[in-house]
């Protein structure tokens, strides 16, 4: 579920390794390398020195960048001259985030690159290398209050989920075929794990290569029924979804007992070979909520932008990863990351519909265990979509990845407030 306090704070920002993909070249420049026995130009036409034997040598008046290299590489001695080539942080999104502020998408989604965020970038280099950029062929399916990704019944698609981005919904609540959001929250929820990047629009998503499978079985204030959160588990892994991501809680008294046809429908998920990742709640309570602590969730809870876990999420022993879920820090002693007493850090910031579904925007109220879960069902899809463990990884190798690469925080080792650590998507990828 959701919660929507204030924020506030500052964040740091990651960099990555050049892309060959980059063309451009310093203006005038060659380098240069020279063999061991050859003269060395003077400082008429050397303009710095890159290696002992190394030189950047300038175009004489006139000339062109490829006319001074064939010049130069024609001289006894030069072993190459090649221009001063340009490169670019690979897979850095140039999404603005929000007018008016500078640093683009990097100042706003600290869940990505900040100092307690999820090492995005490396991921997506990782998943480049692999040939499927951003999780590229693998289905998410969001069983939320829907998802704005289509032109119809008074809605329209959000502008920052364009492009081949959906593959087969269904709507459990109106139980037709289209499964769109009346409440904001599934948009937000599946814009954290694919929202379009290098479009002029908002912010990024973290698994942006990825399909959107829409799955409607919450309503317009954020409800739903056991019925149809069951027909929707079974719906999304007979339909080919990879992940499925249920962000979202039952009341803190409902038992395993209570919910039979969705303990049922998550095992069935699990012999699809469909990785089902949950929500902890939002209840600040020492036990998971359902349906994230049946055996076949894997359960999420929920850090700040400090690296502590949040205020309100539920932690316990069937708890297995946290990730960013913004707002304010909760009281552990002895955690040096948590700051209660202080100035609460930043929520979670993606696009979605806020008045009108057809008004979008990136609104900065959006905190809790439901914003932390999509960090975990994305990062999922990034590793199978590296290959990292293999092409079709199951859903227990999925899960021992997960937490084998996760962050450790707190006390030393997997426990009760923070499971396996925060997840990281860089490291998950990591061959």
């Amino acid at each position: 579920m959701i919660r929507r306090p204030l924020l506030l704070a500052a964040l740091g920002l990651a960099v990555l390794a050049p892309s060959a993909a980059a063309a451009e070249h310093v203006p005038g420049e060659v380098v240069v390398r020279y063999a061991d026995d050859a003269a060395l130009p003077g400082t008429a036409h050397a303009s710095a020195v890159v290696a002992p034997r190394t030189r950047v040598v300038r175009t004489r008046p006139g000339q062109t960048v490829g006319e001074r290299a064939a010049e130069l590489r024609r001289r006894p001695g030069v072993l190459s001259a090649t221009p001063n080539l340009i490169a670019r942080a690979a897979y850095i999104p140039n999404d603005p985030g929000r007018a008016g502020v500078p640093g683009g998408w990097q100042q706003l989604q600290w869940n990505f690159v900040g100092p307690f965020g999820v090492n995005a970038p490396a991921a997506w280099d990782h998943t480049g290398e692999a040939g499927r950029l951003g999780g590229a062929g693998v289905v998410v399916a969001v069983l939320d209050t829907g998802v704005a990704y289509a032109d119809h019944r008074g809605t329209a698609r959000s502008p920052d989920l364009r492009g081949n981005r959906f593959v087969e919904g269904r709507d459990f609540v109106d139980g037709d075929g289209k499964p769109d959001d009346e409440n904001g929250h599934g948009t937000h929820v599946a814009s954290t794990i694919a929202e379009t990047i290098d479009n002029g629009v908002g912010v990024t998503g973290l698994a942006f290569g990825a399909q959107i499978m829409p799955v409607r079985v919450l309503d317009r204030w954020g409800e739903g029924d056991s019925a149809a959160i069951s027909k929707g588990i079974r719906f999304a892994a007979r339909k080919g979804a990879d992940v499925i991501n249920l962000s979202f809680e039952f009341g803190a008294g409902v038992t395993a007992g209570q919910i039979p046809d969705i303990l049922d429908a998550l095992r069935y998920a699990r012999r699809k070979g469909v990785l089902v990742v949950g929500a902890s709640g939002n209840s600040a309570r020492a036990s998971v909520a359902y349906p994230a602590r049946a055996a076949a969730v894997l359960s999420v809870g929920a850090t700040t932008e400090h690296g502590c876990l949040a205020d309100y999420s539920n932690k316990g022993r069937t708890l297995d990863l946290v990730a960013p879920g913004g707002g304010p820090d909760a009281a552990i002693a002895g955690d040096p990351n948590c700051r209660p007493s202080e100035l609460e850090g930043r929520s979670i910031v993606q696009m979605t519909f806020r008045s009108s579904r057809r008004s979008f925007g990136l609104p900065m109220n959006y905190t809790g265990t439901s914003m932390a879960t999509p960090h975990v069902s994305a990062t999922a899809a990034l590793v199978i979509a590296s290959g990292v463990i293999g092409p079709h990884p199951s859903p227990a190798a999925l899960e021992a990845r997960l937490k084998a690469s996760a962050r450790d925080l707190g006390a030393p080792g997997p426990d009760s407030t923070y499971g396996a650590g925060l997840v990281d998507a860089a490291a998950a990828t990591l061959r």
